[in-house]
């Protein structure tokens, strides 16, 4: 090694975290992910560093998914996952082989279907399926997927430590009841590990253990929503009032880990990197010693815009090489943005020493643009989720992380630190006088506020919690109080609003908003007083839904124009269609009205301004699909044909019509409207469109006979919009449900 090279300290700082999966305390997780990555990622990513004798690592713990834990290995808990691969074939009815069939192929095709035989088949006769038949599958096949898809979520090493784990493995198919019922044993003997050893590993100084607010909230939009920069307020409630449950979270969550872990913890995750004047305050008043956020945000903090080549090689590393000090006295480190997109994303597409090498030679070219630097101690925070990523690996990562850790332990210009101990050593930290709140994605809180679903969420959360407010004043000494103040902490999780709204989709968006709602149903349960009614509608649903149906009918002059003082369309039927963060210049209308006549459908779209400014000079072509069917008659009927954005399926997505009506908009211009019929086999064939009038002009006006939409009188006909580029599906409107007209 060079002499003059700066020895450089690297902390690495794995964050590990699940939502609440259940609707109580004692009932079934309705998903499978906290016991799925326990045996996959928990144990094996700090058991990994008995291969080194100098290397340690940085754990966040969340502590609700260590009470998830402790459910799994010691309580025994199911979730509906794990209680279907303990039951016997022959007792699973028509719905839990449709659960199956839709949800025991969650895994990475390359790296955990593909390379299993029998996986691989299962999924290609799952994919092969147009229509969901659950009698195609024997009974033998099933108990293979349900076997199969719960080995495969095992870490690659325990084929090693568990012989019988590699047997089954080996087996491939034809497994048993008793084969299925060991596999789930397996993983809670694997889970009832994982506490203990990280108690011995901390205790023996190679991990350190953070942690973050008990159900992992958005601190400072808890703390001071009115400080936060929102450009949609609409559905937003002015002021949350939850600064209490803020310090109350991160309180029991300090408490928690020191009784789980043993060492109570001296640093705080702030939830999704989230920062803000109000929080550092809380953290330092809680005794503290420091915290972690993003590179942005030390950017906006400093004034100082982090420089990047073309190949993401830093210009000037120094200041975020570096600790620093809140004026509060708060220590504070920046974690480097580049390194975690690389584990993350690319270098799973890459062999996996290869990509191990490269981010070690990044790490030297950081290290050699140190000797400038008038300090001699310099930290290199490597902060990211150490759960998701890692099944896009060979080998589940292992390979990846021997060849870096291998690296690192052989260079005596670097070492590995638990932060903690080198924030101790760290005598000269660089002061910083203010922090801009924030999160690591765009330096914003887009992602859990400011979109109209996520708004109403939160308008659901205050109503809820000022109801709990106000009983508890009125009754202070009621037994239930702790159990619904629990149950208010978890629907202050960060995970409902990131799902909520555009732009992130889980494909399960349904269950997490099923999941909070009946959180806050809870609440009023656990109190002995009746919800309120609105916690029934999936809040999609009232975003989505209309504003109004149609309260009789309507005799509209097509125009194209929406003149003031035109009441033509006044008991028209309406719905509006809200923006989102990616979505506003996709979605080709703002609003849609829908009505009828005796013999007629109408429709009007209201153009997008985005759309109408920018379209004329395009040649982008923006279309909506109109799909239809007769509710009150059986015609033959066809799925959708659009393609999906990703493998994320909503339930509307499976339905079935007779009839496709396409608009396309390119170059400011109405360039086509087609009529579509579903004709059996699945299949679909154009029509004459030349009944149907379309009249383009600041709006769009439709009219199409109900004649060509196979209706009759006193029939109802349901249908849905679908906004689209290319035949490539953007979004259902309404995207939870049907609308419902009837032809009078």
């Amino acid at each position: 090694m060079m002499s003059q090279t700066k020895k450089l300290s690297i902390a690495f700082y794995w964050h590990m975290h699940q939502p609440v999966y259940q609707l109580s305390p004692e009932g079934d997780y309705l998903m499978a992910w906290c016991r799925l990555h326990a045996v996959k990622d928990y144990l094996d990513m700090i058991t990994i560093l008995d291969n080194f004798k100098d290397i340690k690592v940085n754990v966040n713990l969340v502590p609700v998914l260590l009470d998830a834990l402790i459910d799994y290995g010691e309580k025994g808990a199911h979730d509906l996952h794990s209680r279907l691969t303990v039951t016997p074939v022959e007792e699973l009815n028509d719905e839990d082989k449709e659960f199956i069939l839709n949800n025991f192929f969650d895994a990475n095709y390359k790296t955990m279907i593909y390379p299993y035989p029998q996986y691989n088949k299962l999924f290609q006769k799952r994919q092969s399926m147009s229509e969901l038949d659950v009698s195609a599958f024997s009974d033998e096949e099933y108990s293979d997927l349900m076997a199969l898809f719960n080995l495969v979520w095992f870490d690659p090493s325990y084929k090693f430590e568990y012989p019988e784990l590699r047997k089954l493995f080996k087996k491939g198919k034809r497994y048993t009841l008793k084969d299925r019922q060991r596999i789930i044993e397996l993983q809670r003997e694997i889970i009832r590990k994982i506490i203990p050893t990280y108690r011995k590993y901390v205790a023996d100084g190679k991990v350190e253990v953070t942690t973050s607010p008990y159900y992992h909230p958005i601190l400072p939009i808890l703390l001071d929503l009115k400080s936060i920069k929102i450009a949609n307020t609409e559905g937003l409630p002015s002021e949350l009032k939850m600064s209490l449950d803020a310090k109350m979270q991160t309180v029991a969550a300090l408490d928690r880990i020191e009784e789980v872990i043993g060492k109570r913890p001296r640093g705080i995750w702030p939830s999704e990197h989230c920062v803000s004047p109000k929080e550092l305050d809380l953290f330092k008043s809680l005794g503290v010693d420091w915290s972690i956020s993003d590179e942005g945000i030390l950017s906006n903090s400093i004034n100082f815009e982090f420089v990047r080549d073309f190949k993401g090689y830093l210009e000037e590393p120094y200041h975020l090489l570096k600790s620093y000090e809140y004026k509060n006295g708060l220590k504070m480190i920046f974690r480097n943005s580049m390194i975690p997109n690389l584990i993350g994303f690319e270098y799973p597409n890459y062999d996996s020493e290869l990509a191990a090498r490269d981010l070690y030679e990044r790490i030297k070219l950081m290290q050699s643009k140190l000797l400038a630097s008038p300090d001699d101690n310099h930290l290199l925070t490597v902060a990211m989720d150490g759960e998701n990523c890692w099944e896009n690996y060979p080998e589940d990562g292992i390979i990846f992380l021997r060849t870096l850790y291998k690296l690192i332990d052989d260079d005596d210009s670097l070492e590995t630190v638990l932060i903690s101990d080198y924030l101790d050593k760290e005598k000269n930290p660089k002061p910083l006088n203010k922090i801009k709140s924030g999160s690591w994605i765009n330096r914003n809180f887009k992602l859990w506020i400011d979109e109209p679903v996520k708004n109403l969420a939160w308008q659901y959360l205050k109503n809820v919690r000022d109801d709990f407010s106000s009983f508890v004043k009125s009754n202070p000494m009621h037994p239930n109080i702790e159990l619904a103040r629990r149950e208010l902490f978890i629907c202050e999780g960060s995970d409902w609003f990131w799902w909520y709204g555009e732009p992130n989709d889980s494909g399960r968006d349904n269950i997490f908003d099923y999941l909070f709602r009946e959180h806050l149903k809870n609440i009023y349960i656990y109190l002995g007083i009746q919800y309120p009614e609105y916690l029934d509608i999936p809040l999609a649903s009232v975003i989505m839904k209309p504003s109004r149906y149609p309260k009789g009918e309507i005799q509209p002059i097509l125009t194209g124009d929406d003149k003031l003082g035109d009441d033509s369309w006044i008991n028209a039927g309406c719905i509006d269609i809200p923006d989102g963060p990616v979505l506003k210049e996709n979605k080709l209308f703002n609003r849609i009205c829908f009505g009828y006549d005796r013999d007629n459908f109408y429709l009007r779209f209201y153009l997008n301004d985005y759309v109408r400014e920018n379209s004329v000079n395009t040649d982008k072509t923006y279309q909506m699909y109109i799909y239809t069917r007769n509710s009150s008659k059986k015609h033959s009927l066809s799925p959708i044909r659009l393609i999906n954005k990703t493998e994320n399926i909503l339930p509307i997505t499976k339905q079935r019509f007779h009839n496709e009506i396409q608009l396309a908009v390119t170059g400011g211009q109405l360039r086509l409207v087609r009529l579509i019929k579903a004709i059996p086999g699945n299949l679909w064939v154009l029509k004459d469109p030349k009944d149907i009038t379309s009249v383009f002009g600041k709006v769009i006006d439709l009219k199409i006979p109900f004649s060509n939409l196979d209706i009759g009188y006193g029939e109802n006909m349901e249908f849905v919009f679908v906004n689209a580029a290319v035949g490539v599906n953007d979004v259902f409107i309404p995207n939870e449900m049907l609308l419902n007209m009837k032809r009078d």
